[in-house]
This record gives structure tokens, sequence and C-alpha cells, in this order.
């Protein structure tokens, strides 16, 4: 067990202008809060909608989407993990109760932005997967990423179905790299997402957004396309101080103190 973190900084609310908040005691539904000591650098976007079991509506969206927009400019965040404030519960996927009281135009519009929201958090497209039990196409991006992720045949069989998985299930088809068993506090599954954490932190922080970069851009193209993508994403980095750092540590047979320059 990981012992109570100390916060560099408490939870900071982001809120949605004009918009009544779901979350607990009539609190922000996003909150966002970094941790200090060994895990200064990774900083935590906490998703507290229990009502509607953390379910993509409106406010929410526009809470993740502000969270994202600062935290993308603050130069000290290494690691980004999303933690539900909702016990056994990550998150439900679309709000369909929400979307039922939208008109066509009002729909197009909002999973337009919740499209552009799982594309910023990479998230996986299993969140989609209930939609089809209501009728609903995934429109977040699942019908894309997950024959990306397992293939067509099967990527069809579990859009068609609506089937709904566990966590073994998806670890057992490669959708997620981790399955945990739970623990008495209900937070396994976090606890094992900081550990991966902690082992990222320590990298150098260009390098790894770089790496991102090439992977991510490179799994929308040809492997020709690819390999240009990683070469414009390799010659960015060879002039940074960090790259000069990891050298400079390996020859000295130190651990690397890298900066983010």
């Amino acid at each position: 067990m990981l012992r109570v973190l100390c916060l560099l900084r408490p939870w900071r609310p982001l809120w949605a202008r004009g918009c009544a908040s779901d979350g607990a005691a009539g609190g922000p539904e996003i909150q966002v809060r970094a941790l200090a000591g060994s895990n200064q650098g990774i900083t935590e976007i906490l998703m507290n909608r229990p009502r509607a079991r953390n379910a993509l509506g409106n406010v929410f969206v526009s809470e993740l989407l502000e969270a994202l927009a600062q935290l993308r400019e603050d130069r000290q965040v290494r690691v980004l993990l999303f933690r539900s404030a909702v016990k056994g519960v990550f998150c439900a996927g679309a709000d369909l109760k929400e979307r039922e009281q939208m008109s066509e135009a009002e729909v197009g519009v909002f999973v337009q932005r919740l499209r552009g929201l799982m594309n910023d958090i990479a998230s996986s497209a299993i969140l989609g997967l209930i939609e089809t039990t209501r009728g609903l196409l995934p429109g977040a991006g699942g019908t894309q990423r997950l024959p990306r992720c397992l293939g067509v045949a099967l990527a069809k069989e579990l859009i068609f179905t609506g089937r709904r998985l566990s966590g073994t299930q998806a670890h057992a088809l490669g959708l997620v790299n981790h399955s945990v068993a739970q623990n008495e506090e209900g937070d396994a599954a976090y606890h094992r997402a900081r550990a991966l954490a902690q082992e990222i932190l320590p990298q150098a922080p260009i390098a790894v957004r770089l790496g991102k970069v090439a992977i991510d851009r490179g799994m929308e193209v040809d492997i020709a396309s690819g390999m240009v993508i990683e070469g414009i994403c390799y010659a960015q980095n060879i002039p940074t101080r960090d790259r000069l750092e990891g050298m400079a540590a390996f020859r000295e047979k130190r651990p690397p103190k890298f900066v983010g320059e």
C-alpha cells in the first residue's frame, strides 16, 4: 500500500461558466491537483459526477476541456492521470439522458467536441461501445480507434453487439495494458496507474512528448510516412539540453537530471 501523498497544491476546481454542476456537494465535476515529493511532476484529474456515474455531459466535457487546455501550458506537468471520485465507476460513457434533451444540431456540436476531447486524452474506444445498446453509433471515435486496437473483425463484433467487457476481458483482448485485483479501498487501478506514472516521470520530458507525437501521427499514415514523422521528431530532440544530459549521464555512469529543455 502506498502512503498518502502530500499535495503540492490542493484540488483546483475548474468551473464551466453559466452551468450548474452535478459534482458532489455542489462541487465542480472536474478537479485538478499536482502531487509532491517523489511524485512531483504527476498531475491528477479527478472526475467528480457521482449522480451520473461520471457520464460525459456538457458541463463535464466543458470543465475537462478547460482543464486540459490549462495543463497543456503547464511545463511542470510530466505525467497526467485520470482518476474517478465515484467508487466503483470510472466513466459511464456518453450522458444519454442529457443527449435526449438536445436538438439534432446540438447533438452534432456536442459530439464534435467530444471527438476532439477523446483525441486529446487518447481514450480507449471502449467508452463508445455502450452506445450501440441505446440505438446509437459510437460517435466519439469508437469506430476508428477500436479497429486499430483490436482489428476489424473483433471491433465489429464488439460494436455490433454492444457487449460490455470486464477489466479482465479487456486485458485479455489487449484493449487495456493492465488489469489488477481490487483492494478494500476500491482504488487498486489508481495505484497501478500511479506506479506506471512513476516509471515515466524520470524520463526526458521532451523525448516522451515527441515519442507520443511520432506514435500517434505515425499510426494515421503508411509506414513510410510514419518513418518521415519519426525523423522529424527525432531531429527536434537532437539539440535539446536533455539529450546532452542523457549522453553525459551514460558516460559518467550516473542517473540523468532532465529539465525539459
